[in-house]
C-alpha cells in the first residue's frame, strides 16, 4: 500500500529543483505542515515565504513576487484558496498571465469531518471558468511529480488540486507516460468508456478490472488535465462506446462531467453518465467512508454501470 501522498511529491520535485534554480519560491498561508511543505522551508529557507492565514495577500504577493522574476507555488488548502482568494486568482494572476502556480491541498471531501467549510466540490468549475486559468488534479504520486516537473519550467499560471491522504499508484515510478494536456489512456476497447481524474481514477481503473471479469471490457482515460481538456482524446472514446461515465470528487454542475457531455454532445452524440458527488452538504466520514456512501469506489462505478448495461 502506498503511504506518500501527493503533495509530499511535489515537495519533493520543488525541493530537487529549487537547489538549482533560486527564483523557485514557496508560500504558505499557515499551511507549511499540512502541505508537507516543511521540508522545503528547512532545506530552502530564503526561498520559502510563510504569509498566515491570509489566503488574498498569499495570492496577490505571489503575484507581486511573480512579476519581480520568481517562480511562485501558492500553497494553501483548496477549500480557501479556490473561494477566498477568487478575485485574487481571477485578476491578479490569470487576468496578467502571471507566473503563479496555485496549490490546492487536502482538496475534494479530503479534509472529512471537518465538513463543507473545508470540502472543496465547486473548485473545478470556478477556476476554469477563469479566462487564462489552467486546471490541473493528477492521480498519483508518479503522475503529480511529471506534472510539476513541467509546470515549474512554463510561465503560465495554473491551479492544481491533490487530496490530503495517500492513494494507490495508478503508475509506476518506471512507466509514468505523460504528455501535458494529453489524457492518458489506461484501457483501450469497450463499448463502455470511464473518463476520471484525480483520486477517482484509481477507483475507475478498478471499477475496469471487476468489468472485465464480468465480459464487459472498458476503455479508461484519466483526464489530469481538466482544462485545457483533451477534446481529441473525449471524441476518439466516445467514437467507439455507447455510453460514457465521468467520475469526480466535485458537484455534479460545471464539473469534468459537463465538460464531456458538453463536448460530446456537441460533436458525437452519445449517453454520458455523471458520477459525482451530490448537490449538497456530504455525509461526515472519512474519503473512503464517503466514496463508499456515494458509490464511487471500483465496486460502486461497478455497479453503476452494470445497472446502466440492465445487468
Amino acid at each position: 500500500m502506498n503511504k506518500i501522498h501527493n503533495r509530499q511529491a511535489i515537495c519533493d520535485v520543488l525541493i530537487k529543483e529549487g537547489k538549482k534554480d533560486r527564483d523557485i519560491t514557496v508560500l504558505c498561508s499557515d499551511s507549511r505542515g499540512s502541505a508537507s511543505m516543511t521540508a522545503f522551508a528547512d532545506t530552502l529557507p530564503d526561498q520559502f515565504v510563510e504569509v498566515g492565514i491570509a489566503e488574498q495577500n498569499l495570492v496577490s504577493i505571489a503575484a507581486g513576487m511573480a512579476h519581480c522574476g520568481k517562480k511562485a507555488f501558492a500553497v494553501s488548502p483548496a477549500s480557501f484558496i479556490s473561494t477566498r482568494s477568487y478575485e485574487q486568482c481571477k485578476v491578479d494572476v490569470a487576468y496578467s498571465h502571471t507566473n503563479v502556480k496555485l496549490i490546492g491541498i487536502s482538496g475534494g471531501v479530503s479534509y472529512g469531518a471537518l465538513g463543507m467549510s473545508h470540502h472543496s466540490a465547486q473548485d473545478i468549475a470556478a477556476m476554469s471558468a477563469i479566462p487564462g486559468m489552467r486546471v490541473y488534479i493528477p492521480s498519483d504520486r508518479h503522475q503529480t511529480a511529471k506534472l510539476f516537473e513541467y509546470l515549474i519550467r512554463d510561465n503560465e499560471p495554473a491551479y492544481i488540486r491533490v487530496g490530503r491522504n495517500p492513494v494507490e499508484d495508478v503508475y509506476t515510478e518506471q512507466d509514468a507516460p505523460f504528455e501535458m494536456d494529453k489524457a492518458v489512456w489506461l484501457r483501450k476497447g469497450g463499448m463502455i468508456t470511464i473518463i476520471a481524474c484525480g483520486e477517482m481514477v484509481r477507483h475507475a481503473l478498478d471499477a475496469a478490472i471487476i468489468l472485465e471479469k464480468e465480459g464487459i471490457n472498458t476503455t479508461v482515460l484519466d483526464m489530469y488535465c481538466i482544462k485545457p481538456i483533451d477534446k481529441n482524446a473525449i471524441l476518439a472514446a466516445a467514437e467507439n462506446s455507447d455510453v460514457i461515465f465521468t467520475v469526480e470528487e466535485h458537484s455534479p454542475y460545471g464539473g469534468m462531467g459537463s465538460m464531456v457531455s458538453q463536448i460530446v454532445g456537441s460533436n458525437c452524440p452519445k449517453k454520458v453518465i455523471n458520477l459525482a458527488l451530490p448537490d449538497a452538504p456530504v455525509v461526515t466520514g472519512s474519503s473512503k467512508e464517503v466514496f463508499t456512501h456515494y458509490g464511487l469506489t471500483g465496486e460502486g462505478i461497478a455497479e453503476t454501470v452494470k445497472r446502466e448495461l440492465g445487468k
